[in-house]
């Protein structure tokens, strides 16, 4: 029998000021409706090694450069091999550029067999991606790997002259979402003195009242905002006074145009960062650097052709990540999908000529734009392997499926037009190409600029 977690459960290092801030956060009287709940679960031991985690890679370098692995490489290739059932099964190659590279696609069939064979099933965390690339992901994750990711949040600010400093009784850091669906919950930050952490969603139904939006951002005056292109675009139609020290883009791409926008607007550095849930933050924009600087000193970024032979510095292909901190997912030769060309910063690799994930709104029969990621939520409920959405310049849908696959359309069709409001939706066969824009749109604005 299942039961609820506790806040116990929740936030096992929970002090009465923590407390404090998760009621300060959830009955403020312009807070939103939170629809979830969740908590960081660390223990006691994990939060002072996460301390002790977040200053070592502060302080880490790295210890490779394009076409030089590094050192540790060998030794991550060997505990793969040994401890990853898929892995295994395949038996190690003599060079590592015979490893065959691996996509989203082979996660989506069967992640347990890239879980390695020492990792404890009692606290592993398992969450939903959504993502935009057709392979919808149950990834698995652990409470210290979902901790970690602060270190890299910080390393990414400390870059731009900013150390975060927010702790008890202060709110550390909000998330933002805009989506008609949304994961909604408050939690604190045990490495940061519990200061207080929210994901909220800007979309009207989560609110009492829509004014309540500003409200709450200006009362709990949060040192970082985090958000996607999509939810700052909101951002900039509130009349927010509030001025974070730093804005925080994940997910997607963020435009010059739109980066601008916000840091004119908040008066701070927007931090255009290069993240995916398979991997974590990868990666910051630094218009002097010239490109994308790397984050984690313990992933090694090779630039992969169609065939998966590696290019040299300056020349565009798939970026593919070997190493990482998921301690339940490690990563080896993995295709992301994303294109782009290695050099370096200084003493740090850099990737240049992002071409990542672009946000992209639909329009219903309403006149209203929705986010793709609504559409994502619409049809997961049918055992699709992948789809692309594509919106005509009149506003008609085409929803393409494998050939294998059709027999969900007119579900499928349903679920789409009831999320775009009536919008009409044909569905036709989807070719048989793994690299496939999941997302499109002939019309205009349908991009966060």
């Amino acid at each position: 029998m299942n039961t609820e977690p506790t806040d116990a459960d929740r936030y096992p290092t929970l002090s009465d000021a923590g407390r404090a801030m998760l009621r300060h956060m959830r009955e403020h009287p312009a807070a939103p409706l939170f629809r979830n709940a969740s908590g960081n679960r660390l223990l006691a031991d994990e939060v002072g090694a996460l301390r002790l985690y977040e200053r070592d890679i502060a302080q880490a370098r790295f210890d490779w450069h394009p076409g030089s692995p590094p050192p540790w490489l060998d030794a991550f290739v060997a505990d793969t091999f040994a401890q990853v059932p898929h892995y295994r099964a395949l038996g190690r190659p003599s060079a590592f550029q015979d490893i065959h590279s691996v996509h989203r696609g082979d996660l989506a069939a069967d992640v347990a067999r890239f879980v390695p064979d020492p990792v404890p099933l009692q606290r592993m965390i398992n969450f939903r991606t959504t993502g935009t690339t057709g392979h919808p992901l149950v990834l698995p994750s652990h409470p210290v790997v979902a901790a970690r990711y602060l270190a890299y949040h910080k390393r990414a600010l400390h870059r731009f002259g900013i150390t975060l400093q927010h702790g008890a009784g202060q709110m550390g850091v909000m998330l933002l979402g805009m989506q008609q669906r949304c994961f909604t919950y408050v939690s604190v930050t045990p490495s940061m003195g519990e200061s207080g952490l929210a994901k909220i969603n800007l979309h009207p139904d989560d609110w009492r009242h829509p004014d309540d939006r500003a409200r709450y951002i200006d009362q709990m005056q949060p040192e970082v905002i985090a958000g996607d292109p999509i939810s700052f675009a909101a951002l900039l139609q509130l009349p927010v006074l509030h001025r974070p020290r730093a804005l925080l883009s994940v997910s997607m791409a963020l435009s010059h145009g739109l980066r601008t926008q916000l840091a004119e607007r908040f008066a701070c550095p927007v931090l255009d960062l290069y993240s995916m849930n398979e991997a974590g933050p990868l990666a910051v924009f630094d218009a002097e650097a010239g490109g994308h600087v790397l984050l984690q000193p313990g992933m090694y970024v090779e630039i992969l052709d169609a065939e998966g032979t590696a290019l040299p510095p300056g020349q565009t292909g798939e970026i593919t990540l070997s190493g990482g901190f998921n301690f339940c997912l490690p990563l080896l030769r993995y295709r992301t999908g994303d294109r782009g060309a290695l050099a370096m910063a200084g003493d740090t690799p850099m990737i240049v000529g992002l071409q990542g994930r672009r946000p992209l709104r639909y329009r219903t029969a309403q006149g209203q734009w929705i986010n793709n990621i609504d559409l994502t939520h619409a049809l997961a409920p049918l055992p699709l392997s992948r789809f692309v959405v594509h919106q005509h310049a009149d506003g008609s849908v085409q929803l393409s499926l494998p050939p294998g696959e059709l027999q969900h359309a007119d579900d499928a069709a349903r679920r789409l037009a009831a999320a775009l409001v009536g919008q009409p939706v044909q569905v036709v066969p989807l070719p048989h190409d793994d690299k496939v824009l999941q997302y499109s749109s002939d019309l205009a604005g349908s991009q966060a600029q």
